[in-house]
């Protein structure tokens, strides 16, 4: 096991109840906020009412930014940034899913510098300090709601780019299963893929013995399996929706990469479909990650084998290592598919037209390697999207 530290400042308050006091957990930061969402969904439920009753009774003077669009966008973060200098805003509060939340992140940090957010994007600069962030979650999947990270992709030149930095985990955030309920099934089922692939990540990794954390991600991904098709059936079930989104947060709240050194390329290669196509991150994590098995899977065999018994339950056979392995892989993409997702870029109408422009992008033209399991170049990356096709 690697060293550590391990510190998550974000206050979780799970459940029915806590919707409803919004208003005094935000009026602790201050009596300016800035409500920050995506489309009318949250508006057509009932929650930015019900969001913007409580901030009034609490006291809080509230101005309002929407918009968000899945893949957020680095032109309304300048219009966020510009919000909060004029009105001095105290407190971001992100309404919706991970989208809403990683631009709420990216206008905390672009508030207080002097510079161009988008310095902490292509780490020309680290961000230290930040607007404090609150959440009320929406959409279990990209665990932004407890995670040091943001995900911005800018429009001119078609780049999607991340940042870590531990002044930017949320403040506090509400999670009710409860909103939960009006989701569509596509919606779903990227939500768990992204889960999913967030616990797998981490899984695959060079850092050894890491045995407690590998039985946690498994009991983790085996809980989301579970749950899954439950939800799929039968969308208003309180129980298995909590049991989904809290997996989704501990999925990404750093605790599971506690002693062990994640991989990330697979977000990082569906980071240039996504950004280039605009399709859902979740779409293209079921695309892109069951191929960066295959290409990689020989680098640690016995891994790839003990994820497949453990967590798919595929028979061990300690002759064939490589049989079970590729089995796992198999099973994967049919979990996948049996909620909906496609798991080949020429199933979502994508050819190989834009593969080697992409896998130059993620490199920035071989400048860097992506991925720690096996670093990747872009001749790698070019390789595991025509594996993808």
């Amino acid at each position: 096991m690697d060293e550590f530290v391990f510190h998550n400042p974000t206050t979780i308050y799970f459940g029915k109840r806590y919707e409803a006091e919004v208003g005094r957990i935000a009026a602790q930061y201050g009596k300016r906020v800035l409500l920050h969402f995506g489309g009318g969904s949250a508006e057509r439920t009932g929650l930015l009412p019900a969001i913007r009753k409580a901030l009034t009774e609490a006291g809080i003077f509230y101005f309002e930014l929407g918009g968000v669009q899945p893949n957020p966008r680095l032109s309304l973060v300048y219009k966020g940034i510009e919000l909060c200098r004029k009105n001095s805003i105290d407190l971001i509060l992100a309404v919706g899913g991970g989208s809403a939340i990683d631009s709420a992140k990216a206008i905390a940090i672009g508030t207080v510098y002097e510079g161009d957010v988008w310095d902490f994007y292509t780490g020309k600069a680290f961000p230290t300090k930040a607007l404090p962030v609150g959440t009320v979650l929406t959409i279990p999947a990209a665990g932004s709601e407890a995670s040091p990270g943001s995900v911005i992709t800018k429009e001119e030149g078609l780049l999607k780019r991340a940042v870590n930095a531990d002044c930017i985990f949320p403040r506090f955030s509400i999670l009710n299963p409860e909103r939960a309920f009006t989701l569509p099934p596509a919606q779903i089922a990227n939500g768990v893929t992204d889960i999913m692939c967030h616990l797998m990540e981490r899984y695959f990794t060079n850092s050894k013995p890491v045995e407690f954390t590998d039985r946690l991600i498994e009991a983790t991904l085996r809980t989301v399996i579970a749950a899954a098709p439950r939800v799929l059936a039968n969308p208003t079930s309180y129980d298995d929706w909590a049991e989904l989104m809290w997996a989704g947060t501990v999925a990404h709240n750093e605790l599971l990469n506690t002693g062990r050194v994640g991989d990330w390329a697979s977000h990082d290669i569906e980071h240039e479909l996504s950004a280039i196509y605009d399709i859902a991150h979740g779409a293209g994590l079921a695309i892109v990650t069951p191929a960066w098995m295959k290409y990689t899977l020989k680098h640690d065999v016995a891994r790839f084998a003990q994820y497949a018994v453990r967590v798919w339950g595929v028979e061990d056979n300690y002759f064939d290592p490589e049989r079970v392995a590729r089995e796992g892989i198999a099973r994967l993409e049919v979990f996948w598919r049996s909620i909906g997702q496609k798991v080949r870029l020429s199933e979502i109408g994508i050819d190989d037209s834009r593969i080697a422009e992409m896998a130059r992008k993620c490199t920035d033209d071989d400048a860097h390697t992506v991925g720690h399991f096996v670093p990747l170049r872009s001749k790698d990356i070019e390789a595991i999207y025509r594996l993808a096709l």
